[in-house]
């Protein structure tokens, strides 16, 4: 039976290349589009019910039907459910200098009218804002240059002209609000680089690489937001040094929550992969690890079921934090300093949530390490 593994997940697909009465992109884009929700709804990946995923593709992605598609997710998506909207295709900057702001181009823009025929930053904005769902998460990628031909602006042949790509201001404006996150491709002053002859933008490459598993170093089973942006931030440097930089945007924002299921929810499967080669895991990847493990069975922080006092550990020694994720990462980063308590180690505090917890495989791999 292919029941949804993760029917809380809800995603908006946006791709333009052909544009009506603007420059086309290539034809990447509308594969980054396509790409992200063949992986959002594989079941060997995220596991997003096929029916909650909705994708506009060129001549679908007008400027009413993408407003109807954020306004669908709106009635749809219910208080703790996750929602991801995927944009792949031109930003356009308006205003003046040091007030500038941003509108999304759709298929149907027409740069006589801006304005009229675009999807401004306040209207993406409100229709976020009307989504109930407690995780919402924005993906930009535009400003695309493919090899040499780099393009700075946007031009129909008739004299009306906008510089590419989206302001700070916009992406501060697409952030705003609880449980709501942005992610962009570049920074505003860079481009978002397509090789000649590659499936997908360097971004969207990483972005893939990182739901399909990658960014889910812990093996928590689970693809979490601020690992997926490490590792996306970690990856499009690799492919263009100095050049293209991946940003990030919260307001209000401090829950490491997951977006999607990694590798359709199979735990431990990145770790265990490491430890096979002989323990050879690098020393940050096994904290982290066992931070998100921690996190997961202890959500209430080191103090949850006593687990850091059984461990050997002195509560009087950490600080307080908001949340028990927050607790456990300031209590580790203390424990791997070499405080927390006289006698709390990696060790002893693994063994001790073996003890409550003694076949979950992220703790059992890392013991093994």
């Amino acid at each position: 039976m292919n029941s949804p593994t993760y029917p809380q997940g809800h995603a908006l697909l946006i791709g333009v290349a052909n544009y009506q009465r603007v420059s086309s992109l290539p034809a990447s884009i509308l594969h980054d589009a396509q790409d992200v929700a063949a992986t959002l709804t594989s079941p060997a990946y995220c596991g997003y019910d096929p029916g909650n995923v909705v994708t506009l593709l060129d001549g679908q992605a007008t400027r009413v039907a993408i407003m109807a598609g954020l306004a669908e997710l709106a009635i749809r998506a219910c208080v703790d459910d996750t929602v991801c909207v995927f944009f792949s295709g031109h930003g356009a900057v308006i205003g003046s200098p040091g007030d500038e702001d941003s509108v999304l181009v759709t298929v149907d823009t027409d740069l006589s009218d801006i304005q009229g025929t675009s999807i401004s930053s306040e209207e993406f904005g409100k229709a976020l804002s009307r989504i109930k769902a407690k995780r919402v998460l924005v993906f930009i990628d535009a400003c695309h240059a493919g090899g040499a031909a780099v393009s700075k602006s946007l031009s129909d042949g008739k004299g009306h002209m906008f510089k590419s790509g989206y302001s700070q201001n916009t992406f501060i404006k697409l952030a705003a609000g609880s449980g709501r996150a942005l992610m962009a491709s570049c920074r505003v002053d860079e481009v978002s680089t397509v090789f000649h002859g590659a499936r997908n933008s360097v971004f969207t490459s990483a972005l893939l690489a990182g739901l399909r598993g990658a960014a889910d170093k812990a093996g928590s089973g689970f693809i979490r937001l601020f690992d997926l942006f490490n590792y996306v931030a970690e990856e499009v440097p690799k492919q263009i040094p100095d050049n293209q930089h991946p940003i990030f945007k919260a307001d209000n924002l401090e829950v490491n929550f997951a977006i999607a299921l990694s590798l359709g929810g199979k735990k431990g499967a990145v770790l265990g992969d490491l430890a096979e080669v002989g323990g050879l895991v690098p020393t940050q990847d096994l904290w982290a690890a066992l931070e998100s493990a921690l996190s997961d069975l202890y959500p209430f922080g080191p103090r949850d079921q006593e687990i850091w006092s059984r461990a050997g550990g002195d509560l009087s020694r950490l600080e307080f934090q908001s949340t028990g994720q927050a607790a456990w990462h300031s209590a580790l980063r203390k424990l791997r300093q070499g405080g927390g308590g006289r006698s709390i180690t990696f060790a002893t505090l693994i063994s001790t949530a073996l003890e409550d917890f003694a076949t979950h495989p992220t703790l059992m791999a890392l013991r093994a390490c």
